[in-house]
């Protein structure tokens, strides 16, 4: 056989149609119904249909169409697949972050990384991060001809870009990134952006070796964007960026190679490859209009964990998050990978969270091979159609940015920060009633956990996009738990335990799941009202649970709620539906798929809990 030949690998099965399918997945779902109740197959699929952030569908079943358009390949237009192959050497940039504001500190953890396995070095200037004095010391002991440096900065960039420079400028054959984004600036900090800070910096610098401009659109993910929202004011802030030069007379050809992304990767691994897919797709065509050439067109990505997803409790999920993340940045096709320590939102980090932050990314190279194929997600249709997906809704986002004036006019206007608190506020639905779990925190919490100590980063002034963490709604909840149990008793709510344990025990756990993710402690009571109340009295609360089956219910529930009355019980809820009583009446219910955030703020008010915890 011809080494050119296609491989048939799927040519001994046999071909099924959309609605074979569809009828294979009616068989599923109908499993579970009552045979009046049952669906089609066209029910069946639209009934496990979901939607993304941002509008996007997601669909259970996807074939691929009879008209599929080739995928191309790496290096060309339209550079969906990436820019070229792999190298099976190093897969990609593995780039740690550096932001001790301590010089020695940073100097040694810098050399600590590069000994053990990090490619490039990205130090953080500024208030928040390592004085552009000290980027020299940081950086002493760092083989430049080996390995590339970048730095970034809200309040100092053009001190850590000429700090920098005067760093390359020792040896001919440095490579790195002056971390030039003074939209990004703005767009953080507030205020206008000052584009004059562009003129004159890519003079002397080739773009082989030195770059000089980094887009880093985190600031819009961390401050509520979805993930289009930020592929779409990515490309809106290169574009101006580009224009920028051109009225300082650079010209788009000799501008997009000095170009950089800086984009958020998240657990959502199949959102994330189609974010990093659909974002160069869309530069590539913004060059292909502006006569850049082909080979010049494909974006530069560097993807960093996603502070967003990062949470304060259990750390340690922090690490099953950031895989996920850095296995989705690689097969999404990033040239560098970052992955925050799994302690970052307590402080700086120690050297032992730095190690796994590197290695979480040397081993998924390394051992878990996963780089060895450039654009492993290509012909899977999901992430084809949802790459599509993305790509569309981003490129109407370029052009409600563009109609408005451009991003730095949409800043201004206030455009930019109503679409993201539209989305952080459809975000903040998901996440109260738990639609969108986070492990450890609103799911599944550590309970009696010991806080991480670590040594706080300095503040930035307030006044632009502040970023936010998808967790710290529920931080705050149980900030105010830990407040009240630092005044007196501990929170608690008293569950009584109607009936045999088959019938309470799976809503038992249940409610103690959910009233610990508040910070809120809960005891089991099987006895009689009499003994719950109690329990209730010498816990001090008022609050009690009824949690049972809809049998146990129909057999104990109005004994159970007329005694706690008689001794005296305030509140009564139910573990589950409150039509499971029948005719019995009670103050509430918790049940799945509530404003959970809601309901435990309420309760923690009840049980006297300050208005605000000392957040830690």
């Amino acid at each position: 056989m011809s080494t050119d030949a296609a491989m048939p690998l799927a040519g001994d099965f046999p071909t099924h149609t959309h609605d074979e399918w569809r009828e294979l997945a009616a068989a599923v779902v109908n499993k579970a119904k009552a045979e009046d109740a049952k669906v089609t197959g066209a029910e069946a699929e639209a009934s496990m249909r979901t939607t993304l952030p941002g509008g996007l569908e997601v669909d259970p079943l996807y074939l691929r169409p009879s008209d599929g358009a080739p995928l191309g390949v790496p290096g060309a237009m339209p550079f969906t697949r990436g820019r070229t192959m792999r190298q099976a050497g190093q897969p990609w940039d593995v780039r740690q972050l550096h932001d001790h504001p301590d010089a020695a500190t940073s100097r040694a953890a810098v050399l600590d990384d590069l000994e053990h396995g990090v490619t490039s070095v990205w130090v953080h200037v500024g208030t928040d991060g390592i004085p552009a004095a000290a980027l020299s010391e940081v950086l002493a002991d760092v083989n430049l001809e080996m390995a590339p440096v970048v730095v970034s900065s809200y309040d100092a960039q053009d001190a850590a870009a000429r700090a920098l420079r005067e760093v390359l400028d020792q040896n001919p054959e440095s490579t790195g990134n002056l971390g030039l984004d003074p939209i990004g600036a703005a767009a953080r900090l507030g205020g206008s952006p000052d584009l004059t800070v562009l003129e004159g910096a890519l003079d002397g610098l080739d773009a082989r070796r030195v770059r000089a401009i980094t887009v880093d659109a985190r600031t819009y993910r961390d401050a509520g964007a979805t993930a289009v929202e930020e592929v779409g004011y990515a490309v809106a802030t290169g574009l101006a960026y580009v224009r920028a030069l051109a009225d300082s007379g650079v010209v788009p050809s000799d501008s997009f190679p000095h170009i950089e992304f800086r984009v958020s990767a998240s657990q959502d691994q199949f959102l994330t490859i189609a974010a990093l897919r659909a974002l160069r797709r869309l530069w590539a065509r913004v060059g292909e209009v502006l006569e850049v050439p082909e080979a010049d067109r494909g974006a530069r990505i560097h993807a960093v964990t996603s502070l967003r997803m990062f949470t304060r409790d259990d750390p340690w999920v922090n690490v099953l998050r950031s895989t996920l993340a850095t296995f989705a940045a690689s097969v999404g096709g990033a040239e560098a990978i970052s992955v925050l320590p799994y302690d970052t939102v307590a402080g700086l980090p120690e050297k032992f969270s730095r190690r796994l932050a590197r290695n979480t990314q040397i081993v998924l190279a390394d051992e878990s091979n996963i780089a060895r194929v450039t654009d492993p997600a290509g012909g899977a249709w999901a992430v084809e159609v949802l790459t599509d997906e993305v790509a569309t809704a981003a490129w109407a986002v370029l052009q409600e940015v563009e109609a408005a004036g451009g991003i730095a006019a949409a800043l201004a206007d206030g455009l930019v920060a109503g679409r993201l608190e539209a989305a952080r506020a459809e975000a903040e639905q998901g996440l109260a009633n738990r639609r969108t779990p986070l492990t450890g925190v609103s799911m599944f919490p550590l309970v009696g956990e010991t806080p991480l100590a670590r040594e706080p980063r300095a503040a930035l002034p307030t006044g632009g996009l502040a970023p936010h963490r998808d967790s710290e709604v529920w931080e705050g909840l149980r900030d105010r738990a830990t407040a009240l149990a630092g005044t007196g008793p501990a929170p608690t709510v008293v569950v009584a335990a109607l009936g045999e344990r088959r019938d309470f025990g799976a809503r038992e756990t249940f409610m103690a799941n959910l009233l610990a993710a508040g910070g809120i402690a809960s005891v089991t009571v099987e006895g009689t009202p009499a003994d719950v109340a109690a329990e209730a009295r010498s816990r001090h609360t008022d609050v009690v649970v009824l949690a049972s089956s809809p049998k146990g219910y129909s057999a104990h529930a109005a004994d159970a709620v007329k005694g706690l009355r008689d001794n005296g019980i305030e509140v009564i809820l139910v573990a589950g539906r409150a039509k499971e009583l029948g005719e019995t009446a009670v103050d509430g219910e918790v049940r799945d798929g509530m404003d959970v955030v809601a309901f435990l703020d309420d309760l923690l008010t009840r049980l006297g809990a300050p208005a605000e915890g000392a957040h830690s």
